[in-house]
């Protein structure tokens, strides 16, 4: 038993030794690097001033290829893929739903130097925007009797429609019991007895 009490230690000097020193020095470069970052990004200079949103001043054409048939190649320009391109982004859209929510989106729109505000109309620009809107109406418009008038049309068009539609289910009915009822030979109906119920020949 003695011999087992004198027996040697564990070594344990391969666990790492921390320089706190060393690790202290690291944090603070790290730290003044991140500060020369966020200067750098603030420094960057104004920021950009885009235009309001606007009125777009064009047709967007969705059908001009609907029902046409177009080969599709991998090796074909953006251009020429099947889908709607966007010369402005450079990018295929799918379907015309995607694209018009592509052209009215905030990626778009900044590549055209505009974000996503509008302008505030004045109280003048408003009523500008009235008398062209009054201006281009045509003379004669709708009043309140010519609206009257089209309900009292429109109801009568809807009540001769039902009624040509009773008359026609009626013929349907008529056609229907002549076809089911069976045609009865006289003599034979006669022989029967089915001749004149009541009646009697003289």
């Amino acid at each position: 038993m003695a011999a087992n009490n004198n027996t040697l230690g564990v070594d344990n000097t391969f666990r790492k030794k921390f320089d706190r020193e060393e690790y202290l020095e690291r944090a603070r470069e790290r730290e003044k690097q991140e500060a020369e970052g966020r200067n750098k990004s603030k420094a960057k200079g104004p920021p950009v001033q885009r235009k309001p949103l606007k009125h777009r001043d064009y047709e967007v054409d969705l059908e001009s290829r609907l029902g046409k048939t177009q080969v599709v190649t991998p090796v074909a320009p953006l251009s020429q893929q099947a889908g709607y391109y966007c010369s402005v982004c450079e990018c295929v859209v799918k379907d015309s739903a995607n694209y018009l929510d592509h052209i009215n989106g905030k990626k778009h729109q900044r590549a055209l130097g505009m974000s996503m505000r509008v302008e505030r109309a004045s109280l003048k620009q408003v009523q500008e925007r009235f008398e062209q809107l009054k201006k281009r109406k045509p003379p004669g418009s709708f009043t309140e009797q010519d609206l009257d008038e089209r309900i009292i049309k429109q109801q009568e068009e809807e009540e001769e429609r039902k009624r040509q539609r009773r008359e026609r289910k009626k013929e349907k009915k008529k056609e229907k019991a002549a076809e089911e009822e069976p045609e009865i030979d006289s003599d034979v109906a006669a022989m029967m007895g089915f001749g004149g119920f009541g009646s009697s020949k003289k």
